[in-house]
């Protein structure tokens, strides 16, 4: 299990070998550090819970910052935890960075999608518009939704206007195409969720890694 925290940098475009443009979203991830271990005995599962971004004193909780001080890391203003599997261990205070990552690598990458406000129900669901002639009052409106005398009420569930956007998103199986050390960035094959500057939690993919 690979896993660090980061921010959304932007996007750009890098040449490959064979002088093809490639691009890539720029991710400035962690270090990140461990602040928990949970195990089957203690927790009822496995899993290791990471912090990432010094953050000050008054931006915490009194039970987070009771937290850290037992873990013996700094205070934190992002928290997150992963799945481990039996086999894999991890040690409080513990550093993740960059250098534990492999180019060629493909990665889960989950981010909150760009927040669009409240929407109506073609721009939100891709609905049709009504008849845009002279003299229709229909061009952009829900349409009946009662379904008249019976059952004469709207169902549950039905695709209306709304808030759009700032979902939790994950793409799965993005290549991870350049990795610099030296400046905490992964550079990621293609588009990922969020704003600039947004969190995003990157992890090796749980599937269709070309190794297994």
């Amino acid at each position: 299990m690979k896993a660090i925290l980061g921010k959304k940098v932007g996007m750009t475009q890098i040449f490959a070998e064979g002088g093809e443009v490639v691009p890539v979203t720029v991710i400035e991830a962690g270090p990140s550090v461990v602040t928990q271990v949970k195990t089957v005995e203690n927790d009822g599962y496995d899993a290791v819970q990471i912090g990432y971004e010094d953050t000050k004193e008054h931006r915490v909780t009194k039970p987070l910052k009771g937290h850290f001080n037992k873990s013996g890391v700094a205070l934190k203003k992002y928290v997150t935890e992963f799945r481990l599997d039996e086999d894999e261990k991890f040690e409080l205070g513990q550093e993740i960075t960059v250098a534990d990552f492999e180019e060629g690598k493909k990665l889960d990458i989950t981010g909150i999608s760009k927040g669009r406000g409240t929407q109506g129900n073609i721009k939100r669901h891709g609905h049709h518009r009504g008849p845009m002639s002279h003299g229709s009052k229909h061009k952009r409106l829900a349409g009946a939704l009662a379904g008249a005398t019976y059952p004469s009420r709207v169902f549950k569930g039905n695709k209306g206007p709304g808030r759009t956007g700032r979902d939790t998103v994950t793409v799965q199986n993005v290549v991870l195409v350049k990795v610099d050390v030296d400046r905490n960035l992964l550079l990621v094959k293609g588009a990922v969720p969020g704003r600039k500057g947004g969190l995003v939690k990157v992890q090796y993919a749980v599937k269709g890694q070309d190794d297994k």
